[in-house]
């Protein structure tokens, strides 16, 4: 591991000085910015083979194959294949024992004199980790916040040197290569909300994990994958569709859990404007929902991970403390409903001022937030533990000067209660289920889907204890 952190010139330089390292740079949109670095350090001839920069589509179109999108992970996968398979067939005869060759590719969009949003792409790499190795490869998805193009550019200059950088020299430790990618850049500059690792230098890492470093780390505040444990772009699954969430910690999924999310997609698909929509359904979880006094425990995120995917779902990891932030990052994607699937305890938390302090609006500015567009929360019914007390959204309490405010939004259907919910769940909290599980206790299977109890067994997730035989339930 190079655990001197150094800046872009000497990252650059570095490899070009390195003789077994030799690739080609393809880069399409905002220049030849990552290429660029290489001959701007001196040295280049030593690991450059070949620059292109297939602007023309029709140019594109040729050598890449056709594509939907040009900035899209398609067109960049096919740039990677093109460019590693004909630099191997060019050169592996003659510096194939001596060298480990590589292909760096990147299509993005930047500001221009026709196009205003945020400028966005695709980067990635293919390497041999040895002579005549099988190639390994590491993609990301990037977004460019400058606001000039001349900013965009040098951003993505800089980037692209430390994704090539930390695939020669940091690949054994990939929570410090995706710590690297910011070198010399900051958060506001850019963000990076997808990574994928591939490939025989990574066949020990679960991606799932290293989309966790993403927000931990803070190159993103949100990232995702599907219910294979694919990684996904956020922007790809979200464009222009509906969206129902929930949030929770998921330690376990508890009846309770998905009783919450059926009978709320039951009610979202009656709202007039789900008419042929099939919307996407999201599991969330926040940081503040994986943290233990120990930090996160990865083995702990993945078991949840493990039972999300055992029910098909797809998963969002974030660090929304707010709801109102996570509809603002819906919103960046798609402007269809969305639901927000919750219990009456966190709907009791919107509504305390005390969590609203740091905004110059307060409590009336974070509902502003959180109800625009189409949004809609959909509530759960508490029972209160001591006193068998059940709240609904119609009976709870908030303070005396929030009633009319509060009036207003169950009268306009920003807030709804979830009907058709099942009694028998009300009494289920998952710290109590989990406590069981930890103790041996076998009644915790009655409170937990079929499929998730096979799963915690099998795998001994959660601190299971088999039950002891003479425990009664």
């Amino acid at each position: 591991m190079d655990t001197e952190k150094l800046d872009t010139h000497r990252k650059a330089l570095q490899i070009n000085l390195d003789a077994k390292k030799y690739g080609t740079f393809a880069e399409i949109g905002a220049g030849q910015e990552v290429a660029r670095w290489f001959f701007h350090v001196g040295g280049a001839a030593g690991t450059v083979a070949k620059t292109i920069s297939a602007y023309d589509m029709g140019v594109s179109d040729a050598i890449y194959g056709t594509s939907d999108r040009y900035v899209s992970r398609k067109r960049l996968q096919s740039m990677l294949d093109y460019e590693f398979n004909l630099l191997l067939e060019r050169l592996n005869a003659t510096r194939g024992d001596r060298c480990t060759f590589f292909a760096f590719a990147d299509t993005v969009a930047t500001h221009s004199f026709t196009r205003k949003e945020t400028g966005q792409g695709w980067m990635g790499i293919r390497f041999q980790a040895e002579s005549h190795g099988a190639p390994s490869e590491i993609i990301i998805h990037v977004h460019m916040l400058d606001k000039e193009n001349v900013r965009e550019q040098e951003a993505l200059g800089i980037i692209g040197v430390n994704l090539i950088h930390g695939a020669f020299y940091n690949r054994d430790h990939p929570e410090v290569l995706i710590l690297s990618l910011l070198d010399d850049l900051t958060r506001e500059r850019i963000e990076v909300d997808m990574i994928r690792f591939s490939g025989p230098a990574f066949a020990g890492i679960d991606n799932r994990l290293m989309s966790l470093q993403l927000v931990q780390q803070g190159l993103t505040d949100a990232a995702m994958f599907t219910a294979e444990g694919e990684v996904v772009q956020p922007a790809d699954m979200l464009y222009k569709r509906a969206v129902l969430v929930e949030r929770g910690s998921f330690r376990p999924i508890i009846n309770t859990t998905l009783d919450m999310l059926e009978r709320a997609q039951e009610q979202f698909l009656q709202e007039p404007s789900m008419k042929g929509e099939e919307p996407l359904v999201l599991m969330e979880m926040t940081l503040r929902n994986l943290l233990s006094e120990s930090g996160i425990d990865h083995k702990d995120f993945l078991a949840r991970v493990d039972i999300l995917s055992a029910l098909g779902k797809t998963v969002l990891i974030s660090n929304f403390g707010r709801y109102y932030r996570l509809v603002a990052y819906l919103s960046r994607y798609t402007h269809k409903s969305t639901g927000i699937v919750l219990g009456v305890p966190s709907l009791k938390e919107i509504f305390d001022e005390k969590f609203y302090t740091d905004l110059e609006g307060g409590l009336l500015e974070s509902l502003g937030r959180l109800f625009r567009n189409e949004v809609k929360l959909y509530v759960y019914p508490w029972k209160d533990p001591e006193t068998g007390h059940v709240v609904t959204v119609n009976n709870m309490q908030v303070a005396p000067h929030l009633k009319h405010l509060y009036a207003y939004l169950l009268e306009n259907h920003c807030i709804e209660p979830i009907t058709k919910h099942n009694v028998e769940y009300l009494p289920i909290f998952s710290r109590d289920v989990l406590a069981r599980i930890q103790m041996g206790n076998p009644s915790w299977e009655a409170m937990v889907p079929p499929p998730i109890v096979k799963i915690i067994k099998k795998n001994r997730l959660f601190g299971y204890q088999e039950p002891m035989a003479c425990e009664q339930i």
